[in-house]
């Protein structure tokens, strides 16, 4: 390790830089490794859109809710959803509380197994993620067509990082010299799709990984580009990402889902940024087959600040929520429930305001 800080400290800066580190893997590994004291106080690290939990809108949150509560209906999830607040802080863990019916599974195909042993039930897994979970809950929608499993129903609240990555870039406030890319999501997209960031917007961007040295090793290939004037796409983690990434992954998220228009928690609606299912397996889209409705679109507080901070234009520190008003245990934005959120990230390793 100690090798690649002398490399990075060797090279000078040509002005104060902000690279940001877009995966919140990636955000908790900064911190555990003490990684931004190890850097010249030249080099500022900012965390991005790239937690999943975090970016899941209100909306999807109460309507995941609304479909525990349904009779019937077993909804199932990954454990870090039970605990984001929806609309009026309400949770998936507040309402199993009230009776709603809930269970938490690690895979896909656990909730496959749900619908099996629950035949009479209506089985909904609320299918949140990026591309990296995408392709799993495709292979499960279709294992349960090859076994005729007709009571599982799939809620897609799935998000896709390069057009995230497109619309923080068109807006004049972000700032940012250059990206740390998620290692896990290009593991399935290859390096492709994010080319635009060094055509269009002469920005450098190295796909990294999760280690202290993988992500020291991956600022050090953005520093030689940026001292040298240079704006590509590399890869660092050639062991797990290849650059054409994994098309037959790939394959199975385009037969299964469309591309479409979705919400962002704290961003706003990003075009073709989000996954829906197909047409013809309606029959397994719980957004179809269940009767949902949510009276509000955005009922998000005002007073948090979780979209500056995905965004690249706060650090959380600088809201007033945080670690006051706002902790872990009492979340209000949605960067605070995930352990891969930054602002759970910082109240945990980077110091919590008192009170």
């Amino acid at each position: 390790m100690n090798g690649f800080v002398k490399l990075i400290h060797d090279i000078t800066p040509p002005k104060h830089l902000k690279l940001m580190e877009v995966c919140g893997t990636h955000t908790v590994s900064i911190f555990r490794g003490g990684i931004k004291s190890l850097l010249p106080k030249e080099i500022t690290l900012i965390s991005g859109p790239g937690c999943p939990v975090c970016v899941t809108s209100v909306k999807d949150i109460d309507a995941a809710i609304s479909l525990s509560m349904t009779p019937g209906v077993i909804l199932v999830t990954f454990g870090d959803m039970m605990h984001v607040p929806g609309g009026d802080r309400m949770s998936l863990y507040k309402a199993k509380a009230q009776g709603a019916c809930t269970e938490v599974v690690y895979c896909p195909l656990d909730a496959l197994k749900i619908a099996t042993d629950n035949g009479s039930s209506k089985v909904v897994f609320f299918a949140t993620g990026f591309e990296t979970t995408s392709p799993s809950i495709a292979a499960t929608i279709e294992e349960a067509g090859d076994r005729g499993i007709g009571n599982f129903y799939v809620y897609s609240s799935h998000k896709l990082v390069p057009p995230a990555l497109s619309a923080l870039m068109s807006s004049p406030a972000v700032d940012i010299d250059g990206f740390i890319l998620p290692g896990h999501v290009s593991a399935i997209i290859g390096k492709e799709p994010y080319e635009f960031l060094a055509s269009d917007y002469a920005k450098p961007g190295v796909i990294t990984g999760f280690s202290t040295d993988d992500i020291l090793m991956g600022i050090y290939m953005l520093l030689l580009q940026i001292s040298d004037k240079k704006a590509e796409i590399q890869i660092q983690y050639t062991k797990v990402v290849r650059p054409e990434g994994n098309p037959k992954a790939i394959s199975k998220i385009h037969k299964y889902f469309d591309v479409s228009d979705t919400y962002w928690r704290g961003i706003g609606q990003i075009p073709q940024s989000g996954l829906i299912l197909k047409d013809e397996y309606s029959q397994c889209d719980a957004k179809k087959r269940f009767s949902i409705e949510i009276d509000h679109c955005n009922p998000e507080s005002n007073a948090c600040m979780c979209g500056d901070v995905l965004r690249g234009l706060k650090s959380p520190p600088e809201c007033a929520l945080f670690g006051k008003g706002c902790k872990p245990e009492n979340p209000v934005g949605a960067c605070m429930v995930s352990s891969e959120g930054s602002c759970a990230a910082y109240y945990r390793y980077g110091g919590a305001a008192d009170g």
